[in-house]
């Protein structure tokens, strides 16, 4: 009689690296050739914070034909987003640290061409320029009229300002918006901000693709930084905005905003490793 196969032998090992951004936490690969299929069931598994690694993200990073290298993002939920502002940055710090390349870097995503810069344990990178910009938008949620502002930062956002905002149930009413009829078909990512001052402001964010709300957000904080720009009766200037995330961290926000048009926009915040390991497929 033959001996029982040890299917544990026949396990293939993924190489990854656990790394946080201001709160954002990822899983980064480094490997090709997998289909899109597998790769979602790949981060679904590895993003679960019980049976998995657990991050709200896994970032697989491949060869690029127009950048340094290419970053494809899937949610925990398995679902492939187009741009991760925290997840560039963990890109660039591993790339940099770990693979010798230039601290001078970028980056190829589904939103376009990302630059990046690692200063030490700061990373930050310049975004492509923001789109889609919506004003006051009125939707219902449970019976309340909510006005919102919206933007597109890479991936979209839905900007409420409040007061009080650590007494705001992010959750729950972060889930009624980002499904909300008036940001169909692809719903959207949901800030709550409150403003400290014209250069300082806290931000909550529901995220899509995650589902819950997350430590922090990079689109979600330029976004937040951005609308809080757009409704300053001053905008002929460099701005400069800190962002007090849920987290505790500071991310800071660079622009220019001529007039209502934003451009050179820059993300940075802290990057750390937190551990490297192995995963058996």
């Amino acid at each position: 009689m033959k001996a029982p196969r040890n299917d544990t032998s026949e396990m293939k090992k993924i190489n990854f690296t656990k790394m946080a951004a201001s709160g954002n936490d990822f899983v980064v690969c480094r490997f090709a050739g997998l289909p899109v299929s597998q790769l979602k069931n790949l981060a679904v598994k590895m993003c679960d914070r019980k049976y998995g690694v657990g991050a709200d993200g896994l970032l697989v990073l491949e060869k690029s034909k127009t950048a340094a290298v290419r970053m494809r993002i899937f949610n925990a939920d398995g679902s492939e987003a187009e741009m991760c502002g925290n997840g560039a940055r963990c890109v660039a710090s591993y790339s940099a640290r770990g693979h010798r390349l230039e601290k001078k870097i970028s980056i190829e995503t589904k939103a376009g061409i990302i630059e990046s810069e690692v200063l030490g344990d700061n990373v930050r990178i310049r975004l492509t320029g923001p789109k889609d910009y919506r004003e006051d938008v009125l939707i219902e949620v449970n019976g309340r009229r909510i006005k919102a502002d919206f933007i597109n930062t890479g991936v979209p956002h839905a900007i409420v300002f409040v007061e009080g905002l650590e007494g705001i149930d992010a959750t729950y009413i972060g889930r009624q918006i980002r499904s909300h009829k008036e940001f169909a078909p692809c719903g959207t990512n949901v800030n709550f901000v409150e403003v400290i001052d014209d250069s300082n402001i806290k931000v909550r964010t529901y995220e899509r693709g995650v589902e819950d709300e997350t430590l922090a957000c990079g689109t979600g904080s330029v976004a937040s930084a951005i609308i809080l720009s757009q409704k300053s009766k001053v905008k002929s200037q460099k701005k400069k905005i800190n962002v007090l995330t849920r987290g505790g961290e500071i991310l800071k926000v660079y622009f220019d905003n001529d007039n209502g048009r934003i451009s050179n926009v820059w993300l940075e915040g802290k990057v750390k490793t937190v551990y490297k390991g192995e995963w058996n497929v």
